[in-house]
């Protein structure tokens, strides 16, 4: 830089510094009398804090009971109520969820009264009491003009089973 450039900045800044200076100064009159009046304000009164109960001990005396948190896995509890039947052969629509799968109707041929379940893969299959449906061992207990009911065997999650009934209505 040159001295004439030199000079040019010192003009220049030197009167930015004294105005930006001048302006931190003074004009905290406002301020002041604020905090005066905060200050001569009274006191609030503080509330007493709360009374601290002291702990009262608890003595467990239950340690040969069975713990609440683990499942009571006793044979004679999970042996008792209904069983699926172990060795019985699978049939087709019990490889569906029950909720998949619709009644879209009924036939009647002998005394005997058909429903007609539609299954996720579009086949339509005839069922009577008796049958199978359904991933929990559900068994076709009747057939209406409008519902098919089931009973279902559903795992209670300790060993055992307990029956569940359900119903497929007749899709509009």
């Amino acid at each position: 830089m040159t001295s004439l450039s030199h000079k040019l900045v010192r003009m220049l800044l030197i009167p930015m510094l004294a105005l930006s200076a001048a302006g931190c100064v003074g004009g905290n009159d406002d301020l002041d009398k604020y905090i005066n009046e905060v200050k001569a304000r009274p006191g609030g009164r503080i509330e007493p804090l709360p009374q601290v109960k002291p702990y009262e001990t608890f003595t467990y005396e239950a340690q040969t009971l069975r713990s609440p948190f683990q499942p009571d896995t006793s044979k004679a509890r999970a042996n008792a109520g209904p069983r699926p039947e172990a060795n019985r052969p699978k049939e087709y629509l019990e490889q569906f969820p029950l909720d998949t799968l619709k009644m879209v109707g009924t036939l009647q041929k002998n005394n005997q009264r058909y429903a007609l379940l539609q299954a996720q893969d579009g086949l339509v299959h005839r069922v009577v009491p008796g049958n199978y449906v359904g991933q929990n061992d559900g068994r076709v207990v009747s057939v209406t003009d409008g519902e098919v009911k089931v009973e279902e065997l559903v795992p209670d999650g300790i060993g055992g089973f307990y029956k569940r009934s359900a119903a497929i209505g007749l899709s509009d």
